[in-house]
């Protein structure tokens, strides 16, 4: 992404590649996101890899490319990238096609020397990209790669999110936190997926 200070590995997969590709590739970062969903944090953001190492490529215009019948069984063949591989390898082919078609192929175009509301538009026409995670994104790259543009203390989640997980450690205490808010909701007859964490103890950092 190249921005000072940018880390060389996001510690999500627990694999040292597949974490140095997400953290150095823009493209797969998306896309790390974009699988995180009804699946764990390590299972999400080590497709990125899988998918370069049974199609190829994460080029964006090379993956728009590919049929998306071939893209859905890559995605399907065991061990399956994804817990509905086809609806994800779906999604994945359109977010390629959006970064080739709009950003040329080079998801930091949707960041870099950007506005924080030109950033969060942008991030919010993503496919797979919601507002929970167009936050976590904005705060990733707020916290941990130096992207601050005017504005940008003011859209942080005051929640913990993966923005704050710089070790493995963490990971594990951000999942271990998630789990127990989560089985909380529910015994409280909640849905968790329509709410977000609790507020971080000190507020957001």
């Amino acid at each position: 992404m190249s921005t000072t200070g940018a880390p060389q590995r996001l510690p999500y997969s627990g694999d040292d590649e597949a974490d140095r590709l997400v953290a150095t590739d823009p493209n797969a970062l998306l896309i790390g996101f974009l699988l995180d969903q009804q699946v764990t944090v390590q299972k999400a953001f080590s497709g990125p890899l899988e998918i370069r190492r049974r199609l190829g490529t994460l080029d964006p215009a090379e993956l728009a490319a590919i049929d998306p019948e071939r893209m859905r069984k890559a995605f399907s063949t065991p061990p399956a990238i994804h817990r509905f591989p086809a609806a994800m390898a779906d999604r994945v082919h359109a977010l390629a096609s959006l970064l080739a078609t709009e950003y040329g192929g080079d998801a930091a175009r949707i960041w870099r020397g950007a506005s924080v509301d030109e950033i969060k538009q942008r991030l919010a026409r993503l496919p797979g990209i919601g507002p929970m995670k167009s936050r976590t994104i904005l705060a990733l790259l707020a916290k941990q790669y130096g992207v601050r543009p005017p504005g940008w203390e003011a859209v942080l989640p005051d929640f913990p999110t993966l923005a704050d997980v710089t070790t493995a450690d963490e990971l594990a205490e951000y999942q271990a936190g998630k789990r127990a808010w989560k089985a909380q909701m529910r015994a409280q007859g909640l849905d968790p997926n329509k709410h977000t964490l609790p507020p971080k103890k000190g507020g957001t950092r």
